[in-house]
């Protein structure tokens, strides 16, 4: 299985979209090309998205990964992934959205937490969990099958007759029942070696780089979330919870551990240590050092060297 690549940085304004703004109901919509502009930036919904390429496209970005998406392939993009997948002319193509409720109203589960849910318990979320790590092509008769559902779907949803929603809801279920069955050893496979927690392992490593690269240079959680195609929000979520500490926490401790490294190991002065560590004034450094190690930079130095 061919590993995710890292796809092109998005900017730390990536727009969040609510149903409301994309779709004619609040619950489920589907729509074909030229229904609405196509979204050809790195962006953020509230709501699961099932896009499926007909004839055209290229490639897609989901997460961290660049992965295709030409014709006869499926993209799953779970709440709040940063995503994008372009469409270029004359490409044609649907797209899927449904709320949580919709699909799974005993799901008591905020969207933040859907990776932390078992694909045992849940099996067909295995395909929004995995997106960033697997391929979901289609031979020809599974996508005449698939076009078949999508026609069967649209037509459902603009009658909105009596029980049509759970006719639509059964489809959709289909749907990923058949990723599920064509793609079950790749899904297996990602669910036995991550735990269901793939994703978040990787978007961790990509802040964790950042904040590495960058601990000289003032950093925002935005930039922090942009670098690692992660919203702020969910980056403040994933933070808390794996770390329990905020970014701010996170950034200042790492900074700390460089300072006490610099000091033991250069000469340079309380200033220019500051500066290096990416502390605004030599004061604010003392106080925020002392804060964390219960000793002015000064006088961590003087004892540990006379410890050595």
């Amino acid at each position: 299985m061919p590993k995710p690549r890292t796809g092109p940085r998005s900017s730390s304004d990536a727009r969040l979209y609510g149903m409301q703004e994309r779709a004619s109901h609040l619950d489920f919509d589907i729509r074909f090309e030229g229904a609405r502009d196509v979204l050809a930036r790195p962006h953020r919904h509230e709501y699961f998205q099932i896009q499926v390429s007909m004839e055209g496209g290229s490639q897609q970005v989901i997460g961290g990964a660049l992965r295709p998406f030409t014709s006869g392939h499926l993209s799953f993009v779970l709440p709040y992934r940063l995503h994008v997948v372009p469409h270029p002319p004359g490409a044609r193509y649907a797209i899927v959205n449904f709320d949580q409720g919709f699909l799974w109203p005993e799901l008591q589960v905020q969207a933040l937490e859907l990776e932390e849910v078992s694909i045992a318990r849940v099996p067909e979320l295995a395909p929004f969990l995995f997106q960033e790590y697997v391929d979901f092509h289609f031979d020809a008769a599974d996508f005449a099958r698939i076009l078949g559902w999508l026609d069967e779907m649209a037509s459902l949803n603009q009658e909105r007759g009596f029980a049509a929603t759970a006719a639509i809801r059964g489809i959709v279920l289909q749907v990923l029942a058949l990723a599920c069955a064509r793609h079950g050893e790749a899904l297996r496979a990602q669910a036995s070696q991550h735990g269901g927690r793939s994703s978040r392992r990787d978007a961790l490593q990509r802040v964790m780089r950042y904040v590495r690269e960058h601990l000289h240079e003032e950093m925002s959680l935005q930039d922090a979330a942009a670098a690692a195609m992660l919203s702020p929000n969910y980056l403040a979520h994933l933070l808390k919870k794996q770390t329990d500490r905020t970014f701010t926490e996170l950034v200042t401790e790492r900074r700390i551990e460089q300072a006490k490294e610099l000091l033991l190991a250069s000469g340079a002065n309380i200033g220019a240590v500051a500066t290096q560590c990416g502390f605004r004034d030599a004061d604010y450094f003392s106080r925020r050092f002392r804060q964390q190690v219960g000793l002015t930079p000064r006088s961590f130095r003087d004892r540990n060297k006379v410890q050595i």
